[in-house]
């Protein structure tokens, strides 16, 4: 999974034959084996690791459809409260928002608009995942204010940057989702606009700050380094996406 969500993200074509080889033996041969509940070892991984999303009322299970498999669907996460966040430990009693979730469905969600595999008849989730995050400015709680220091879910921190990110939230991420789903930046984001900028070092690069998280969300290697390509692409498309507001 790794390797394919890396190789997604440097731009390999899903309809390349290497892709198409690559997914099929994925489809084909990987399972959930060690890596959720016990009764779910032998699900192929396409179908997910959980044997079904329960429905709530004034929600209901969301499922996408997996760019490059037309026709295929799965369920990937259940809409939380009325935030308009998402939640992937649902099955486990948990009915609070998970922004390392909602970041990711939010980028399924504008795959599937920008690649036009299907047409987004949606209730306007995305639009209130969207508001969600900026509600609370990408990184501060919205009843306090007070910046979030800290993932609770592996400890990441918010503030500080790493590629490739995996299924954790940061700041710049959730700025680039903004970016690449057109949404038009306001006052709300200009604070995490500047922690960005700030990050900026005296050759207008930007160094790397974190390692890419691992398997179980802890990190390793080391912690500053040279100037990353990755992340100075990244942080000079979103300053670029903001200053056109101009």
């Amino acid at each position: 999974m790794h390797v394919l969500s890396l190789l997604r993200e440097l731009g390999l074509d899903p309809a390349s034959d290497q892709a198409r080889r690559a997914v099929a033996l994925v489809r084909d041969r990987v399972t959930w084996h060690g890596c959720g509940p016990p009764e779910c070892d032998g699900n192929p991984f396409f179908r997910g690791r959980a044997r079904a999303l329960h429905q709530r009322p004034g929600g209901g299970e969301r499922r996408l459809l997996r760019p490059g498999r037309p026709g295929h669907r799965r369920p990937v996460a259940r809409r939380a409260a009325a935030d308009g966040g998402w939640n992937c430990e649902a099955a486990n009693g948990s009915d609070a928002v998970i922004v390392n979730t909602t970041i990711c469905v939010l980028e399924a969600l504008a795959r599937i608009r920008t690649g036009r595999r299907e047409q987004h008849r949606g209730d306007g989730g995305h639009l209130r995942g969207q508001e969600y995050l900026l509600e609370r400015r990408m990184f501060r709680r919205r009843s306090t204010g007070e910046v979030i220091e800290r993932d609770r879910k592996g400890g990441a921190t918010w503030t500080r940057f790493a590629f490739p990110t995996w299924w954790h939230y940061d700041v710049l991420r959730g700025l680039d989702y903004l970016r690449r789903a057109g949404v038009w930046p306001d006052e709300r984001v200009a604070e995490a606009i500047e922690l960005v900028d700030s990050k900026r070092d005296s050759e207008d690069r930007w160094p790397l700050e974190d390692p890419a998280p691992r398997h179980d969300g802890s990190r390793g290697g080391r912690r500053r380094g040279p100037a990353e390509r990755w992340n100075t692409l990244a942080r000079l498309r979103v300053l670029d996406w903001y200053s056109a507001r101009d």
